[in-house]
């Protein structure tokens, strides 16, 4: 990867200035400290950006090319990404709260220490997506798969998980408190460091086949009214 940019920093900046700016360039652009918010930045060519403690709330970039694009520090809530090319892209500690990423390709996305409360993800195209150290809270991940996986830190109290696939998956610490469990498959999951919550006998029933540890299993029959003796 070309370690070359062309740096731009400390504006505020709207879209014909932006079309401006890739006209030019003879490298990928590297935006510092710059303000996007409320622009309409969609069907953009931004392959290989770099952004570094911007902001970019409400901001739209449906359909904006954003492969290998790197995200560091941002605001970007309420940003809508739909059907926006992400291939390769990286997301470090930013918050990305009540974002929109509806149809776009998340192909070995990484989410590093950010936060997705709220945030929606119907119909993406995510192989190789993963999350770590994320906040997740009452975001829509229906349908999505993360088989197989190590899920570090995911918080994903009152989610929507419903048909998400979580067979052979390995939790090392986060949280499934609240989280809408509906035709979840959790087989031969580790679940032992996560937190469960109070569940319901539905909900249980997802989990046939998972580890969980013994301390865990009390708390379950506590909430359902059981007494182990």
């Amino acid at each position: 990867m070309t370690l070359n940019y062309t740096l731009v920093a400390e504006l505020t900046l709207a879209r014909a200035a932006i079309d401006k700016l890739l006209d030019g360039r003879s490298h990928p652009l590297r935006f510092e400290r710059c303000v996007f918010d409320g622009e309409d930045l969609s069907r953009l060519d931004l392959r290989g950006c770099v952004f570094v403690r911007c902001s970019l709330a409400t901001s739209c970039l449906s359909r904006a090319q954003l492969g290998d694009s790197e995200w560091i520090a941002c605001r970007a809530g309420g940003c809508d990404f739909s059907w926006a090319d992400l291939t390769d892209a990286r997301f470090n500690d930013s918050d990305l709260n009540n974002s929109n990423w509806t149809g776009a390709r998340l192909a070995a996305v990484v989410f590093d220490g950010t936060k997705l409360t709220g945030a929606t993800f119907g119909d993406i195209r995510g192989l190789g997506l993963a999350f770590q150290d994320s906040l997740l809270v009452g975001a829509d991940l229906r349908g999505m798969s993360f088989r197989k996986q190590r899920l570090i830190g995911l918080d994903f109290s009152g989610a929507d998980l419903g048909g998400c696939d979580f067979r052979d998956a390995v939790f090392d610490g986060g949280s499934l408190r609240d989280a809408n469990l509906r035709l979840a498959r959790f087989e031969g999951s580790d679940l032992r460091q996560v937190v469960l919550g109070a569940l319901t006998m539905e909900q249980v029933s997802s989990f046939k086949r998972a580890v969980i540890s013994a301390e865990q299993a009390a708390m379950l029959a506590a909430s359902m009214g059981l007494f182990v003796a």
